[in-house]
């Protein structure tokens, strides 16, 4: 996960991502709107990612059932402050114990956000509710 400043000027290639501490994956790319609650957007990323596990891998299949868990209940007003440390442990335990990347993929997609907009996850589990109200427009 990139900032628009650390994404101007820069080349799409592997050597170049990989210096900014992220990496090309498959090519794919989401552009974020400013405002947008990265709280929800982790939800539904999770939720992605456990929709599509195949369940053939234990960790991918528990680990993105119990990632996807934890962040519905910090969305839901009921989230503790060692939700985040959880999910980081999770997210890291997956990391290269599964027959494809999608585990992988959804660890690095929550630790990137955790690292990133760490406050806005502490906010949401503080007051029970988002920063920026939930918002998942793009304007």
């Amino acid at each position: 996960m990139l900032t628009p400043g650390e994404v101007e000027g820069m080349t799409l290639d592997h050597e170049v991502l990989r210096a900014a501490g992220s990496s090309l994956g498959s090519g794919g790319m989401i552009v974020i709107a400013e405002g947008t609650c990265m709280v929800r957007l982790l939800q539904i990323m999770l939720r992605f990612y456990r929709h599509e596990s195949c369940g053939q891998c234990t960790p991918c299949r528990e680990g993105t059932g119990w990632m996807h868990r934890i962040i519905d209940r910090i969305v839901a007003g009921e989230g503790r402050p060692e939700d985040i440390g959880t999910l980081y442990h999770i997210a890291r335990f997956n990391d290269g114990t599964t027959i494809c990347g999608l585990g992988d993929a959804a660890g690095y997609a929550a630790i990137a956000m955790l690292d990133n907009f760490r406050d806005e996850f502490d906010y949401y589990i503080e007051h029970g509710n988002s920063k920026f109200g939930g918002n998942l427009e793009c304007r």
